[in-house]
């Protein structure tokens, strides 16, 4: 895929997500691995309007190459990328139901959602909680260091996930997963509910590894 083509997929993808309300406002960003660099959503721009030639393009070294100048939560997205080298793209929104799942009080820390369902469990697994920054605190790039190696995606407390994936689809689907089960675990709050077994969520791993 050219540089060309992956700046129309990313907004098309921009655009999906914001017509489905997965995001709103200017809220949430995209980034997607190429050779010499990194393609990012430009600061302050709404998902559903990217202009493709306007998207920010960054160097290895995390310097402005081309375009607007890019997401100031750029520093989440190559952190992500440092410690994923075969992450291929990234999406962090401010999706509710994810956000949402981030806000309540009892909530494991280690791993926020139960595994509701298979596809929850192929797609995420475990998501660890990252304990809640401002936005654009430099130190929140340390703290979601410490948990990249190990998960590719992870939810920041009072604020949203940020999805690693192979590919930028791959990223999106795995965030939508995401949401839709924080969108189950609420809806199932204060009822009796049957996650799968440690054993059904272990054969799982098994039969679908992370490439991620």
């Amino acid at each position: 895929m050219t540089e060309t083509q992956i700046r129309e997929q990313i907004s098309e993808m921009g655009r999906s997500l914001f017509d489905r309300g997965l995001t709103f406002g200017s809220t949430g960003n995209i980034s997607v691995r190429v050779e010499d660099g990194w393609l990012m959503t430009p600061t302050g721009s709404s998902l559903g309007s990217l202009d493709p030639e306007r998207i920010s393009k960054l160097d290895l070294n995390g310097s402005l190459v081309s375009g607007d100048a890019p997401t100031k939560e750029a520093f989440l997205h190559t952190t992500m990328y440092e410690c994923r080298p075969n992450a291929g793209a990234i999406v962090h929104l401010h999706s509710t139901h994810s956000v949402a799942a981030s806000c309540l009080h009892d909530v494991d820390p280690s791993n926020v959602l139960p595994p509701l369902t298979a596809y929850y469990v192929m797609r995420i697994g475990v998501l660890p909680l990252i304990p809640y920054f401002p936005p654009g605190d430099v130190n929140l790039a340390t703290a979601v260091k410490e948990m990249a190696s190990c998960h590719h995606a992870v939810l920041l407390a009072n604020h949203g996930p940020i999805v690693a994936g192979k590919s930028l689809e791959d990223a999106v689907y795995a965030t939508e997963e995401l949401e839709e089960t924080a969108k189950l675990f609420l809806a199932l709050q204060g009822m009796k509910t049957r996650p799968l077994s440690r054993e059904q969520v272990a054969d799982l791993q098994r039969r679908f590894p992370s490439a991620t």
